[in-house]
């Protein structure tokens, strides 16, 4: 798999800050900007109410014959905590819809992203980690973007707001017993988080790692049972949650020490400042109701901050989460169209290899100096043991994979030099090992050309002759094909895969060896129906069964990379070579099948 650099946290925000003032977004900016108007008079009256407090407790705290109820006071101190509580309101429901839109960009650009990577990437991949990481990923954009616009910019206002407030209002003591106690508190909250996140990262690795065990032992429900293996699941899925059972001890045990920590740090401010008012108030410099008001003053600050810790801690595992996700956004995409690249015009579909070669990496050849050309309209076989190659002809063709050297032409344009998305829409292929959606048996063959009317849908269906059978199942095409369309038999969902070929109605047909795995009966019905497709198109078909493909205008064999015979059927049985002894042993083995299956006479 392609790997990328690791990001710093800072280029993780940065990247997610673009998405928060989006280019070309004037409304999304414009919520941005009233929700931090919100927050800015939320502040502000929020430290004003502890001054309303104060008045409030001064008038009831004057001679008994003075004492009048502070009625503007009281109910100004209702008010204003209500508009506090309004402004922050309307803050959240503004930046709600930034904060969603950012979510759901970053998460349709990964899925972009994802199949823009190359093949190689998506064989390496494990699923089940893959779609973990992109799940907490986007769960962390939600968690970041909450914590830092409703509780970390607030925090941080507040505590400047009420900082000024206590050096204006009374001395640089309260102000410095404020700030440093806040100063200490940020500073081990962070240092200890730090150390924390190892075991955060830990936990992340044994809980991407156990969800890949099951989804992974899941989709291959079958193999497991077949084997009897089920215990063997169990203790590889048990392993992985061990490891995060430990993680996880420790990790909470490093929040207990954080938490009192913190607790500590809190306590002792609060002390010293709350011993700086009482003196006031003891040598008459302070009113009793500018005790309580500094008493309210840090309540107000202290209970944020108090929350910070864990704030703090969520948006750093956010951070991580989003790291892997942006990560996966700047792998390097292996195979990109040129600059200036032009769609593929329309043709009849000439194919031509011209000394190809091929390798996965350098020290594994696969494909050498392979030259061969496939007039329109007709077809060439390509066959060979297994890792000869074969396969990777249509991956090449696709441009799944660069070419090392040589050149790879459609109708005398070179591949590399065409859009791939137009490349691809030239091509209909019908793959061994068929692999449907878990939807509709509709939905499977409407996906070759989703702009295709119902009707042509059946047409295609019909072609493939799979119509019948769909019409004799209780819900027709509306029957769900199941996970991987393992509902179905092989030869049905090959004829689903044939139907959506014709749907695509391709001009280059590919068969990757689409019978190999079938019986014989359903073999010749399937081949069939690829015959009747691939005529007058011009068609690849590789081939396992040479007994399919002996009308072929030309049949290629390959053997370790290299053609190493060519020419039609009978000429290659007369030459006795490499295609006359497969053909021999593949004769062989189909009589003693039949001499098998016949019973003796008694």
């Amino acid at each position: 798999m392609a790997s990328s650099e690791p990001r710093s946290q800072w280029q993780t925000v940065s990247t997610l800050s673009r998405y928060l003032w989006p280019a070309g977004r004037p409304d999304l900016k414009m919520r941005v900007s009233l929700a931090l108007g919100c927050l800015l008079f939320a502040k502000l009256i929020n430290v004003y109410v502890p001054f309303l407090y104060k008045q409030a407790v001064d008038g009831l705290s004057g001679p008994a014959q003075l004492v009048a109820v502070p009625a503007f006071a009281i109910i100004a101190y209702g008010v204003a905590r209500v508009f506090a509580q309004a402004f922050g309101e309307v803050r959240d429901f503004l930046f709600s819809k930034v904060g969603q839109h950012a979510q759901r960009l970053i998460g349709l650009q990964t899925f972009k992203h994802l199949h823009m990577l190359s093949l190689r990437f998506h064989l390496e991949r494990q699923t089940g980690g893959l779609s973990r990481v992109i799940e907490r990923g986007t769960t962390g954009i939600e968690f970041f973007l909450n914590f830092m616009a409703f509780n970390i910019l607030p925090t941080l206002l507040e505590i400047s707001l009420v900082t000024g407030i206590l050096l204006y209002n009374f001395n640089i003591y309260f102000a410095l017993v404020a700030l440093g106690t806040i100063v200490i508190y940020i500073a081990y909250t962070l240092g200890v988080t730090d150390w924390r996140v190892r075991y955060r990262r830990t936990m992340n690795e044994k809980d991407t790692e156990a969800n890949t065990k099951a989804v992974d032992s899941l989709l291959n429900y079958e193999t497991v049972k077949y084997f009897g293996n089920e215990e063997l699941e169990f203790r590889r899925f048990d392993a992985a949650l061990e490891g995060y059972e430990r993680a996880a001890v420790i990790s909470q045990g490093t929040l207990s020490l954080l938490n009192i920590g913190q607790g500590f740090i809190i306590g002792i401010g609060l002390v010293l400042i709350m011993w700086l008012a009482a003196q006031g108030v003891a040598d008459g410099t302070l009113t009793v109701g500018d005790f309580v008001m500094v008493n309210t003053f840090l309540i107000q600050l202290y209970l944020p901050l108090n929350f910070l810790g864990f704030v703090y801690r969520e948006m750093k595992q956010g951070l991580i989460d989003m790291e892997k996700m942006f990560e996966l956004m700047s792998l390097h995409e292996e195979v990109q169209d040129k600059p200036g690249a032009s769609p593929l015009p329309l043709g009849p579909g000439k194919v031509e290899f011209k000394h190809v070669d091929f390798y996965y990496q350098k020290d594994r050849q696969i494909l050498q100096d392979v030259s061969f050309t496939i007039p329109p309209g007709k077809t060439v076989a390509v066959v060979g043991p297994s890792g000869a190659g074969k396969s990777t002809l249509s991956r090449i063709l696709f441009r799944f994979y660069e070419i090392s050297s040589g050149s790879v032409e459609i109708d005398g344009l070179p591949i590399d030099s065409v859009t791939q998305a137009s490349l691809r829409q030239a091509f209909g292929v019908v793959p061994q090992d068929t692999v449907l959606f878990n939807d509709t048996i509709e939905y499977n063959i409407h996906y070759g050309r989703p702009s295709a009317t119902p009707e042509e849908v059946i047409a295609a269906a019909k072609h493939a002759r799979i119509h019948d059978f769909v019409m004799r199942l209780p819900q027709g095409y509306q029957t769900m094909v199941g996970e991987r369309g393992l509902k179905l038999s092989g030869g049905e969902k090959q004829r689903v895969a044939i139907a959506r070929t014709i749907l695509k109605n391709p001009r280059i047909l590919i068969f990757d060896e689409a019978t190999s795995a079938l019986d014989s009966h359903t073999e010749k019905q399937i081949q069939a129906s690829l015959n009747e497709v691939s005529r007058d198109r011009t068609t690849l078909v590789i081939a396992h069964r040479l007994s399919t493909i002996i009308d072929a205008d030309e049949i290629l064999v390959l053997d370790q990379g290299r053609i190493v015979e060519r020419g039609r059927h009978a000429e290659l049985l007369a030459k006795g070579g490499e295609y006359s002894q497969m053909w021999k042993r593949q004769q062989e083995v189909k009589k003693l099948g039949v001499a098998e299956a016949t019973p003796p006479v008694s």
